[in-house]
């Protein structure tokens, strides 16, 4: 088996030599839909890369699923090693609706390329792909070396969550690949976000000629509203946003129901806390006599919270972009991912490693053609500096 420098090298060299292979894959999976509830979307995206893991070698498995999408599982083995594996870790839906993909797809303008999820994060798991497929072909993995792709992160990984963490917790180092800043930078703290769904009952009554005997669970839910958005605090990273607000029976009758989708963010877990019993205290007082509420969480995001070895492990990604003709740092981003999965169960994680990108959740969604090689690059280098344990 090769080492150290001549390992890099090679592998590297072999990348070098395939950014056309990589943008031709690319393509192939950007124009598949696969938003987070088309479990048939996600599932071809993942058997697309299977058949990729199969054309290098690569053994493959599935956690199957019922409602969102399978988990695929590339395991590049390094039979004699008792080191742990280095986890890469991606997500294969995307927030885009049925049809996105027929009504834009892939292309390639000025060095940017465009489709939905081309840079979140389709980019990203075609670099890690290649990376597998790139140790594979060296004979250079240092211990095993395990891809996993999951299909639900965008909507806070309800089938997914517990793979993350049980692959997570086996590991010595986890890699996410969501895109790279715009900056160039990769992301080394996130904050964390819950997603809840607020419901609001109230009575219904002719708001003319019956007004007294009804119970607005509009008007209950305008004061919960203005109650939410007042546990925003800037300067501690603290925001409440109500995103989406439904509601009402007709024009001329008190509302029987409304509800709300809400978010929250937050910097750390002591936070979680005290946010969480703020919103139960807000939902359990009612305002406008005759109404009541009750919330239900839909997703639950972990913040990713720098810790020594996560330190040590940027250093090292940072020297091995460095080699690969890169200047990165550390970035904070509000934006959550799974990468606080697998932060919370104590394995040194990095997160926003894949390609350059930007606007991501938007039709202007863009990637930069010219980092995908030398993201991929420094993400090889990076796995053959790990540590040899934690």
């Amino acid at each position: 088996m090769t080492r150290g420098a001549e390992a890099e090298e090679a592998v590297c060299r072999w990348l070098a030599e395939r950014e056309g292979e990589m943008l031709a894959l690319l393509e192939e999976v950007v124009n598949i839909d696969s938003g987070s509830y088309d479990k048939a979307g996600v599932d071809a995206v993942g058997e697309r890369f299977a058949r990729f893991f199969a054309d290098h070698g690569i053994p493959t498995s599935w956690r199957r699923g019922d409602t969102y999408g399978d988990a695929l599982r590339a395991e590049l083995a390094s039979p004699g090693s008792n080191l742990k594996p280095v986890l890469l870790m991606g997500h294969r839906d995307t927030v885009f609706p049925k049809g996105e993909a027929g009504r834009r797809p892939f292309k390639i303008v000025d060095g940017r390329a465009y489709g939905p999820g081309v840079a979140d994060m389709k980019g990203g798991l075609v670099v890690n792909a290649f990376v597998l497929a790139a140790l594979a072909a060296q004979d250079a993995a240092p211990g095993p070396v395990v891809a996993l792709m999951t299909g639900d992160e965008e909507i806070g990984s309800p089938f997914s969550r517990s793979i993350i963490e049980e692959e997570a917790a086996a590991a010595r180092a986890a890699f996410n690949g969501e895109p790279g800043r715009a900056s160039g930078n990769i992301v080394s703290g996130r904050k964390g976000g819950i997603f809840l769904l607020l419901e609001v009952f109230g009575k219904a009554a002719h708001s003319g000629a019956n007004f007294a005997d009804g119970a607005s669970a509009i008007g209950e839910l305008a004061h919960k509203i203005v109650a939410l958005h007042a546990l925003t605090e800037l300067e501690a990273g603290i925001t409440v946003n109500v995103g989406t607000v439904r509601g009402g029976q007709s024009v001329n009758t008190t509302a029987p129901f409304a509800e709300a989708e809400v978010d929250l963010r937050y910097v750390t877990p002591q936070q979680r806390a005290a946010l969480v019993a703020a919103v139960e205290r807000i939902v359990a007082t009612s305002t406008v006599p005759g109404t009541h509420a009750r919330f239900a969480t839909r997703g639950d995001f972990l913040p990713l919270v720098a810790s020594p070895e996560s330190e040590r492990m940027m250093a090292t990604y940072k020297a091995a972009a460095a080699d690969s003709g890169l200047a990165v740092d550390g970035e904070f981003t509000g934006g959550c991912s799974d990468a606080g999965f697998s932060a919370a169960v104590g394995t040194p994680t990095l997160c926003g490693l894949g390609p350059v990108g930007g606007k991501a959740h938007s039709p202007e969604e863009y990637m930069e053609v010219a980092s995908l090689v030398p993201r991929a690059q420094a993400l090889a280098r990076a796995v053959l500096r790990c540590e040899a344990g934690r």
